[in-house]
């Protein structure tokens, strides 16, 4: 209920580093906040769960994705409508409605502030700041390039800075860091870059002829004209849903969405969860909700095996929680909010079979089930696309270097299609070198070199292990070399 606190006291991994406390105001009643976070996760941490309504005012939506990426929590600030809450900041005095059905269109000036406009030219730009951007800003500013870095969060990370466990791999690729922590060290590096700017809260709304670039900022309000010479999109990924009746009342999240109010915010995202998916993500979520003091009442697999590491099972299971194999959600009861949830068994056919339903007292239910590349940018530039179900959906065909069928744009990391995050930071590696080398930076021997071990590592190494089998058969369906390329550009392949 509004007024209880599901903040975060103690945790075994994060020290929550709270800013100035604030007050605002929601459908006219104050709320306590810290500057820091965002307008949803202050709201959520107070006990709210409905922050919209479906366009006929009847259905209530709450938290979904939690990155500004799936509508859920649309709202009027300070007159403003359609504004996502879940990645608007907090601020003193600010006043926030909740939004049912059409708004009506600001049609005052004293609502819309007046935009101030800039140009700006760069060696290259790069979209998106989680682990392939991070990378390839460093690697390119390092080399004395001019970067302009685009990002539509507060901050630099991307997933990284909701990852609270260590990393496996090589110590090159910060094996046995944490996630958050990778994110702090090279967002530090990269604003410590004087060739290097980074503007936070922009989109990247389109690619026009000229290889300018547009980008909205939202805070301060500015409109930024980008002309680079070559660009990266790291877009990264959003959360896929399920299918199931009542699949859209508040309580049902995306795991990514639970791990940023825990980890980024040291919100609490309910008191019970039931858990569907057992990749990696559905396995370290569901550790991740007990070290946050979530009561994981199960976790339900529609596989009759564990999809993740078995590491992250072993852990999750000695602390009592129970699977739930060949089983997924067929329903969620509630009036405002979850409180059951209905899982069965599936026969052969995928199919619930009668009888099996078990139904679980919860207020949360975490979908864990995959993840879709954020290609909007690449099918806007006219980019090449090619659909591919082991990658999570449509993504842009590339090279071994990681250059798409429009000549000077470049992809890395879950845009390329849904990997882990050692296989982003490889990619974004790839295609800063790919671009470096275009540009005439550095020793072109050695970055050449850097290049070719890069690939080795990554297709003859990392990606022979059995547990990543898929994603690699998906990456071979959209991989082709320099002379095939030429043939789609020509429009011959």
């Amino acid at each position: 209920m509004p007024g209880s606190s599901y903040r975060i006291v103690e945790h075994p991994v994060i020290s929550f580093k709270r800013g100035r406390r604030v007050v605002f105001y929601y459908n006219d009643r104050p709320v306590e906040a810290y500057i820091g976070e965002t307008i949803l996760a202050a709201l959520y941490a107070a006990g709210y769960r409905v922050f919209s309504y479906s366009l006929d005012g009847k259905r209530p939506r709450g938290a979904f994705c939690m990155i500004g990426k799936c509508g859920s929590c649309l709202s009027i600030v300070d007159g403003v409508p359609n504004t996502r809450i879940c990645i608007e900041p907090v601020r003193e005095g600010v006043r926030v409605y909740r939004q049912e059905g059409l708004p009506t269109a600001p049609l005052s000036k004293n609502v819309v502030e007046p935009v101030e406009w800039e140009e700006a030219e760069a060696d290259a730009l790069i979209i998106g700041g989680g682990p392939a951007g991070l990378i390839a800003a460093k690697t390119l500013g390092e080399l004395g390039l001019d970067v302009v870095v685009v990002d539509d969060q507060p901050r630099l990370g991307g997933q990284l800075v909701k990852q609270t466990h260590r990393f496996f791999g090589s110590r090159e690729y910060w094996g046995g860091i944490r996630g958050y922590v990778i994110a702090e060290k090279l967002a530090r590096e990269i604003m410590g870059m004087k060739n290097v700017r980074v503007i936070l809260q922009g989109y990247a709304y389109g690619i026009y002829s000229d290889n300018r670039v547009g980008v909205a900022v939202r805070n301060p309000l500015k409109h930024v004209i980008v002309k680079p010479k070559m660009i990266l999109a790291g877009t990264g990924a959003c959360e896929k849903t399920l299918w199931f009746e009542n699949n859209d009342l508040p309580g049902i999240m995306g795991a990514g969405g639970a791990q940023t109010l825990m980890n980024e915010y040291g919100v609490r995202p309910g008191d019970e969860a039931l858990v569907i998916g057992s990749g990696n993500v559905g396995l370290i979520v569901t550790y991740q909700l007990l070290q946050a003091g979530v009561r994981v009442k199960g976790l339900a697999e529609i596989m009759d095996h564990i999809g993740g590491w078995f590491v992250h099972a072993a852990k999750i299971r000695r602390l009592g929680v129970e699977f739930y194999f060949k089983h997924t959600i067929i329903k969620a009861i509630g009036s405002d909010r979850v409180e059951k949830a209905v899982i069965a068994e599936m026969d052969e056919n995928y199919q619930p079979i009668p009888g099996s339903e078990k139904v679980f007292d919860v207020d949360l239910v975490l979908l864990a089930v995959g993840l879709q590349p954020n290609y909007s940018l690449f099918s806007q530039a006219g980019a090449a696309m090619k659909y591919v179900p082991e990658l999570g959906g449509l993504v842009p065909v590339r090279t071994w270097f990681m250059e798409t069928s429009i000549p000077g744009l470049y992809v890395a990391g879950d845009s390329s299609g849904v990997e882990e995050a050692t296989t982003a930071f490889i990619e974004g590696e790839i295609a800063a070198l790919s671009i470096a080398l275009r540009l005439g930076a550095g020793n072109r021997g050695v970055l050449i070199e850097k290049r070719r071990k890069l690939l080795d590592y990554l297709w003859k190494e990392y990606r022979q292990s059995p547990v990543v089998s898929r994603a690699r058969m998906g990456k071979l369906k959209v991989t082709v070399s320099e002379e095939e390329m030429e043939k789609i550009r020509r429009g011959e392949a």
